[in-house]
């Protein structure tokens, strides 16, 4: 069956099906469904976890093999696999034999990017939709986020002053794991106080000398030499660059559509795609007239690398590409920074 993640407390609650697909872009959502899914699947004594990557490297006969294993000691299990590109190719198979007859002492997590179209015709998936859940995760709507942000805030105990809780959704425009990562932080400045717009400005200087959007600030600026050690600090506080990485990108593509639209007032521009902060303004619109729209593209091409890099799928670490990525965005006369 199919089932939205608002629903999947209550399924839950009535048991655990042999086989879950959670899928779709946003990593907090997705994460948090996953997070109920193995809670649930704790408590109900399957403690024992396997996780598998699907990449060129999986050998899914391997997976096949723990499928078809008796546990040791009668234990219960719970058996991942990670589909970066929403694909299960070379498991297809796998998975049909597995999903016709799944084993009683294992639940099977598949963790997906959006589902490729393709696979949900193939036969695996019809198998995984008769024996188990798929929760599609879709992005929040531009209008409905301040409505989520509230929401979220609440949960937490928060109480943020309207002016507050605009310039929040202003900034976060819609990254949620970065959302998740600011509420946080205001939940550790506010002690039960009122948020106003000086504690969200407060929360941005001191979150840990540096935060992702001063970050995303100095890459566009061309900046290279702060940029590289804003990321020494962001990477030794053990800070996600997932959170960052979506803003970055959200602003690489605003900057290629504001070169593409040949608009001569990209303040405008800016204004009709909902960036009203005076600051941020400022930074992309001299971005805009700096970049061309080569470095543009393989400043994306980079972002690419620093998201597989960050899920495990590079031998290099995500902040290794961002540095590259600083020298990059300073132009062709910048030194590779250390």
């Amino acid at each position: 069956m199919k089932a939205q993640p608002a629903q999947l407390p209550q399924l839950l609650k009535k048991g655990l099906a042999p086989v879950y697909l959670v899928s779709g872009d946003e990593p907090l959502l997705v994460q948090e469904c996953c997070d109920q899914i193995r809670q649930a699947a704790r408590d109900a004594g399957f403690r024992d976890r396997l996780t598998f990557h699907a990449d060129h490297q999986l050998n899914w006969n391997t997976v096949a093999d723990e499928c078809n294993a008796m546990s040791l000691f009668a234990e219960k299990r719970r058996i991942e696999i990670h589909l970066p590109t929403g694909k299960l190719g070379d498991g297809r198979a796998v998975m049909e034999r597995v999903l016709a007859q799944p084993p009683e002492d294992i639940v099977l997590l598949l963790i997906s990017a959006r589902l490729d179209a393709a696979e949900t015709k193939r036969k695996w998936y019809k198998e995984l939709q008769n024996k188990g859940v798929h929760i599609p995760v879709w992005p929040i709507d531009a209008d409905k986020f301040r409505g989520w942000l509230q929401e979220r805030a609440g949960r937490q105990g928060l109480h943020l002053t309207r002016g507050a809780l605009d310039m929040l959704a202003e900034r976060l425009e819609g990254n949620l794991l970065a959302a998740s990562q600011e509420l946080d932080r205001l939940s550790l400045l506010s002690n039960g106080n009122t948020i106003d717009e000086d504690t969200i400005e407060q929360a941005v200087l001191d979150s840990s000398r540096f935060s992702g959007f001063e970050l995303v600030s100095e890459l566009l600026a061309g900046r290279a030499a702060h940029a590289a050690k804003i990321i020494g600090v962001l990477q030794q506080e053990g800070e996600n660059p997932l959170g960052l990485l979506a803003v970055l990108s959200r602003d690489l593509n605003l900057l290629l559509e504001l070169r593409a639209s040949g608009q001569d007032s990209p303040a405008a521009f800016l204004k009709k795609r909902g960036v009203f902060q005076p600051q941020r303004a400022r930074v992309l619109e001299r971005a805009s007239r700096r970049l061309s729209q080569r470095q543009l593209q393989q400043a994306l091409a980079l972002c690419s690398e620093i998201d597989r890099a960050a899920k495990g799928f590079d031998d290099l670490g995500p902040w290794h590409y961002l540095r590259d990525l600083a020298v990059l965005l300073a132009g062709q006369t910048a030194q590779r920074v250390t």
